[in-house]
C-alpha cells in the first residue's frame, strides 16, 4: 500500500510564505499565478541549504519576482499569516501592488533589521518585524541570564568557602 500526498492548498495574493531551509526560515509573499515577491541576498538560492546562510554577509539585496516552486525548491513551505492576529493585513490588492512596485529594485540587506522576513512583514501589515531575530536576541539574552546566574553563584560559593576557612 502506498499514499499519495495531497498537493498543499494554493496560497491567496498577499500571503506570507515561510520556506523551511536549513538552518533559518526564508519568506515571501505570494502575489498570485504560482509567484512570489521576495527579498534575494546575493547567495539565496533555492535549495541551496547551509550555502544560503552566507547571504549574512551581504548588505544589498534584490527584489525578485520568481515562481513559489522554483524559490522553495526541494525545500518544504507553508502559508503563515502569522500576525494576522495582532495586526490586519493590508488589502490583498494593495499588499500585491506594493510587491510588484519593488521588484528589480536592489534595497539595503541587513540580517537583523532588513531581511527576507522584514520585507514580507512591511508589505502585508505596513510593519517590519522578524521573529526569527527576536527569537536569536532573546535567546542570547537568556544565556547571558544563565551565564551571568552561574557567575554570581560561583561568587557566591567561592565567598562562602573562604569565610569558613
Amino acid at each position: 500500500m502506498f499514499y499519495v500526498r495531497a498537493p498543499l492548498p494554493e496560497p491567496k495574493p498577499g500571503d506570507l510564505i515561510e520556506i523551511f531551509r536549513p538552518f533559518y526560515r526564508h519568506w515571501a509573499i505570494y502575489v498570485g499565478d504560482g509567484y512570489v515577491v521576495h527579498l534575494a541576498p546575493p547567495s539565496e538560492i533555492a535549495g541551496a541549504g547551509a550555502a544560503s546562510v552566507m547571504s549574512a554577509l551581504t548588505d544589498k539585496a534584490i527584489v525578485k519576482k520568481e515562481l513559489l516552486y522554483d524559490v522553495a525548491g526541494s525545500d518544504k513551505y507553508q502559508v503563515n499569516n502569522k500576525h494576522d492576529d495582532k495586526y490586519p493585513p493590508l488589502p490583498c490588492s494593495k499588499i500585491v501592488q506594493r510587491a510588484e512596485e519593488l521588484v528589480g529594485q536592489e534595497v539595503l540587506y541587513k540580517l537583523t533589521s532588513e531581511n527576507c522576513e522584514h520585507f514580507v512583514n512591511e508589505l502585508r501589515y505596513g510593519i517590519a518585524r522578524s521573529d526569527q531575530v527576536r527569537d536569536v536576541v532573546v535567546a542570547a539574552g537568556i544565556a547571558g541570564v544563565g551565564l551571568a546566574a552561574i557567575g554570581l553563584i560561583g561568587v557566591i560559593f567561592s565567598r562562602n568557602k573562604r569565610q569558613k576557612q
